[in-house]
């Protein structure tokens, strides 16, 4: 899993980053810092961890690179350089300085990566086999990968793969033992797209639109839908011979001064005659027979007749090559890397975060219209979804200030209804949260937001609230006010789901202190609460890391075994000591530390076993979604003979789900629990402007006989969930429910 992960991230990575490098002095030692940088010059951050640059804690020199990890940890972060590979040798070493405090449930690494001309990596190595973890003072570190003469980029960085802080100081890359710094380069030249080269609007579009007619919106509807069609399918928007951004910024003034559908079609036709030719395509096919998603094109043919015909001559003559703007995680039979989109060379836009009416139109149009072509669930999405880009055109408009703005963005990610779709650069949103936390948790429970557990005892036992308790109001407003006014800025794929977000922040605050009305038996009484910074408390988001082994032996000869923590070499002995069990018990109610779908799963098959299918998007037909075969779960030489049971609920989400399905394939498994989130396939990026970034699901995730998890989730065999009664005792309902149905007798 932990390679998996890995991987992903550095080709994410490499396909968003622009950096040229205009010399050979490559900023290695970190000291070279503009002003009001996050990182020196150079290194770009990627991931979900905070990247900082260090000036107290360092190697040499006034600067170093720290990674750190909210309670949460990584899956993965870091920072990232890349840099053209136009030198000749047989070896490439890259060394640094690492320094690490408290890195647990994975490792703190060095990355070297070599790709060719195509984007896909011909060398890799990220230091997994070293397992760098715990605390360690500075250290060099080095990686040495052969260097291949069919190189076109080295992607050189460091990550964080877990929970912790690591640093790093004073890099050096070689070829054969000499310095890179120092090493003429070769006639190899770096490509250039025109695109690269086109930065007339990087500060702006200056663009203004206000007061929108009713007209004006319908125009700006087509446009959308013009505007990605050709990005997807042109082949000179392919190729990278046009600012696809910087095109739109250039024909919107225009566009929005014609007055009737004739002349908005007649310049529509011009522009995209203005591209340049598009030559016949041998083997442009409507669809693949079988695919589970084909493009939506009905918009087309209902155009006059002159914009439908450019543009069905436009698809059915489309884009067969590398495409500037989209690129494909390679597809090894790994799990996690299965062929996702990588939306390259979108620029950020990072430097407003309140950007002007044309780049937030931009906005609107880059995620519309990637969620059209490229989301394998789009099917799924309540709404029709020609109708949100109707909807969000005024909205996102008229929003005011960058709080507005993001709070609009983050909607309209909800409305695709996809566990994975969370934001990030969301910085005003947080703000407005608050960083202020009851000491205690909460979470829905027979439909009331009950007190479940304890962050600090001390905080606690001042707040007087009980477990059981149940919050009936927060500053005067009822539990259900809330959920109402702000579901729609919590975007998840099912009910389940959303009420496990929502009750992370109902107590949450700007301020510390708020006003809560609790109901403890028959009386309510109204108290106020204090609240506390997270890093005071021993917070955890949704579920806990235990101490100790992930593995015990329970009363009545029963395994038990949690994901929260488990590692490879904890399977082994799992294997051994659990062998001769009645039978076992897999809790997946968290988040596994380890990926264990088949060196696990493989204990509970006597064959061969297909357990999942996916689906992934055709890169020459943008919007055609197909399923593929998953390799199988390969058996042990001796199977588990004992009942597997396997617990579930709402934290149950992405890889949680996609183990339960391999778990649910072996020959005497029983699921006991809750709905799960129901957000499984591995997560695509997508940059928006003002240094927002949204998640989606990029890859289709279904059972072997086609049947879907996403929203729908890993539905349990047992339905059991907690009882306030249960939580007021201490109770875990689902373990005991599993023990109970263990020692049952089968009819």
């Amino acid at each position: 899993m932990k390679y998996l992960l890995i991987l992903c991230f550095i080709i994410g990575v490499a396909s968003n980053c622009r950096i040229n490098f205009q010399n050979r002095e490559f900023n290695l030692d970190f000291e070279r810092v503009r002003n009001n940088a996050s990182l020196p010059e150079g290194w770009r951050k990627e991931g979900v961890c905070k990247v900082i640059m260090e000036k107290r804690d360092k190697y040499e020199g006034k600067y170093a690179i720290k990674i750190f990890s909210d309670g949460i940890g990584c899956q993965p972060g870091g920072f990232i350089q890349k840099i053209s590979a136009q030198y000749e040798g047989s070896s490439i070493r890259l060394e640094g300085f690492m320094k690490t405090k408290n890195v647990e449930d994975g490792f703190a690494a060095l990355s070297l990566r070599i790709d060719d001309e195509n984007g896909f990596p011909l060398e890799m190595n990220f230091m997994e086999s070293e397992n760098i973890h715990g605390s360690n003072e500075w250290k060099k570190y080095s990686i040495e990968l052969p260097f291949p003469p069919e190189a076109e980029d080295i992607y050189i960085g460091g990550i964080l793969l877990g929970k912790g802080e690591v640093l790093f100081d004073d890099f050096s890359l070689s070829i054969d033992g000499k310095d890179i710094q120092s090493i003429e380069k070769t006639d190899k030249i770096e490509k250039v797209y025109p695109a690269d080269l086109d930065n007339e609007f990087s500060h702006g579009s200056n663009i203004t639109l206000s007061n929108l007619s009713d007209q004006d919106i319908v125009k700006l509807d087509l446009l959308g839908r013009v505007w990605g069609f050709l990005k997807y399918y042109h082949p000179a928007i392919a190729e990278g011979k046009y600012n696809w951004d910087n095109e739109l910024f250039r024909f919107l003034p225009d566009y929005l001064a014609v007055n009737s559908g004739v002349e908005r079609d007649r310049l529509l036709v011009e522009w995209i005659h203005g591209l340049g030719d598009v030559f016949p395509c041998e083997n442009c096919p409507s669809a693949t027979e079988g695919a589970v998603l084909v493009p939506d094109l009905d918009w087309v043919h209902d155009q006059q007749e002159s914009l439908k015909e450019t543009l069905l001559h436009i698809y059915h003559n489309r884009n067969q090559q590398k495409h500037y703007y989209i690129q494909a995680v390679p597809n090894n039979d790994n799990p996690l890397c299965n062929g996702n989109p990588i939306f390259s060379n979108e620029r950020e836009y990072a430097g407003a975060t309140y950007p002007d009416d044309g780049i937030r139109l931009l906005c609107l149009y880059r995620y519309w219209n990637i969620i059209q072509y490229f989301f394998p669930y789009k099917h799924l999405i309540d709404r029709n979804w020609n109708e949100v880009l109707t909807e969000y055109i005024p909205e996102l408009i008229e929003a005011d200030n960058g709080l507005e703005y993001q709070l609009v963005v983050l909607k309209l990610i909800g409305e695709i209804q996809d566990s994975h779709a969370f934001l990030q650069g969301d910085y005003r949103i947080q703000k407005l949260r608050g960083n202020y936390y009851p000491p205690f948790r909460v979470g829905f429970v027979e439909d009331e937001l009950v007190v479940t557990d304890f962050y600090d005892l001390g905080y606690s036992t001042e707040a007087d609230v009980l477990l059981g308790d149940i919050i009936l109001k927060v500053n005067g407003r009822s539990i259900q006010y809330l959920l109402d006014s702000l579901s729609a800025y919590y975007p998840t794929s099912n009910e389940a789901g959303r009420l496990r977000d929502l009750s992370l922040d109902l107590l949450r605050s700007d301020k510390d202190k708020i006003t809560i009305e609790v109901q403890r038996g028959n009386v309510n009484h109204q108290k106020p609460l204090s609240l506390y910074p997270k890093e005071d408390m021993e917070m955890y988001n949704f579920f806990k890391i235990p101490l100790g082994k992930s593995y015990r032996l329970l009363d009545g000869n029963i395994g038990y075994i949690t994901l929260a923590n488990i590692k490879y070499g904890d399977i082994k002995s799992i294997k051994e000591e659990f062998e001769d069990t009645e039978g076992s018990i897999i809790d997946i109610r968290n988040y596994p530390s380890t990926f264990v779908p088949f060196i696990l799963g493989s204990f509970f098959v006597s064959d061969s076993t297909i357990f999942v299918k996916y689906a992934d998007f055709n890169s020459t037909h943008p919007g055609e979604f197909n399923l593929r075969n998953f390799k199988p779960i390969p058996p042990s030489p001796y199977m588990y003979k004992g009942k597997l049971v396997v617990l579930v609920n709402e934290v149950t989400q992405s890889q949680s789900e996609f183990t339960a399905m391999a778990f649910r394939a072996g020959n005497n498994t029983t699921i006991i629990g809750s709905s799960t989130a129901g957000a499984d396939g591995d997560v695509s990026t997508i940059m928006l402007p003002g240094g927002l970034r949204a998640m989606i699901s990029g890859a289709g995730i279904y059972y072997p006989d086609g049947t879907e998890t996403q929203r729908v989730g890993i539905v349990p065999d047992i339905i059991v969930k907690p009882t306030i009664k249960g939580i007021r005792k201490g109770r875990d309902e689902l373990l005991e429910k599993a023990i109970e149905f263990i020692h049952t007798p089968q009819m």
